[in-house]
């Protein structure tokens, strides 16, 4: 995975197509995003640190906005 822009991801997210999970431990929160079963994106937020991650052509799911 490589990282992505924060508007990339929230395409990504916003799709009603794509379906997600939030899974939270103590300090960091992960926010995956699946099309039809397959891993495209991912959001890890740690403190204060937020990185968006995609797959390699993760823009191949991008909707036009």
């Amino acid at each position: 995975m490589k990282l992505i822009m924060r508007s990339e991801f929230d395409n990504l997210r916003l799709n009603n197509k794509h379906s997600f999970e939030v899974d939270n431990n103590t300090d960091k929160q992960v926010v995956k995003i699946y099309c039809a079963e397959i891993l495209i994106a991912k959001r890890i937020t740690q403190k204060k640190s937020i990185r968006y991650f995609g797959i390699k052509g993760y823009k191949d799911y991008l909707t036009e906005e």
